[in-house]
């Protein structure tokens, strides 16, 4: 078990700082550069780490970072562009994701089963499940996660800002109904779903295998 967690730690160190710098990219882009400003633009841990989020991720498989600042009066559309810069971060990750399966069946169909190689089959599956765990837990339309800021966009303008002004206390109950396990069946089964979608459109890498066979 503790070789798990040694695992999710050293998945969390690429995971995490991508995820985020998705997020700063996208909104750079957009018009807001307060992310980079900030020094979040990139792949360095240390400037996303957050010590609980961090605990969480190790320890349950989901986690977060320090939020990226966004300043929406920079944003040429305010409430289209949050919507972009808040879905590149679980893209990213979906993305990574994908990335991690593709080379998961080569790992798994492939590679002579040894130790080294066990390790690296168990630490690609890991890969996949922290990053499909990160995406599925931040496109619940809730506060302050980021499928809120693509949900909010379909509400008035004047509500779309109210809401976000709660967004610490919702955040805090909804950390509480993770600790209780309350969000548990229903994440297991999205992330179940992300896996055989993520499995279906890797498909091409089993006839490439064969090939070898």
């Amino acid at each position: 078990m503790f070789g798990v967690y040694v695992m999710r730690a050293i998945a969390m160190l690429l995971i995490i700082p991508a995820h985020e710098a998705a997020h700063a990219f996208v909104s750079y882009k957009l018009g807001d550069s307060t992310a980079k400003d900030y020094g979040r633009m990139t792949l360095n841990p240390v400037a996303h780490f957050d010590l609980w989020g961090a605990f969480c991720m190790v320890l349950a498989g989901v986690g977060w970072a320090k939020p990226v600042p966004t300043n929406v009066r920079r944003f040429r559309n305010p409430k289209r562009d949050m919507a972009i810069s808040a879905a590149a971060g679980p893209v990213c990750n979906l993305l990574l994701g994908y990335i991690g399966m593709i080379l998961y069946k080569f790992s798994w169909y492939l590679i002579s089963n040894n130790v080294i190689w066990s390790v690296v089959t168990s630490f690609l599956w890991i890969f996949i499940s922290l990053n499909l765990s990160l995406a599925v837990f931040n496109m619940l339309p809730i506060p302050p996660f980021d499928g809120s800021r693509i949900f909010l966009t379909f509400l008035p303008t004047k509500y779309y800002f109210q809401v976000m002004k709660y967004e610490r206390y919702i955040m805090f109950g909804m950390l509480i109904l993770v600790m209780f396990g309350a969000l548990d069946v229903p994440l297991y089964y999205l992330n179940k779903i992300a896996q055989n979608v993520l499995w279906a459109a890797t498909g091409f890498v089993e006839p490439i295998i064969n090939m070898f066979r």
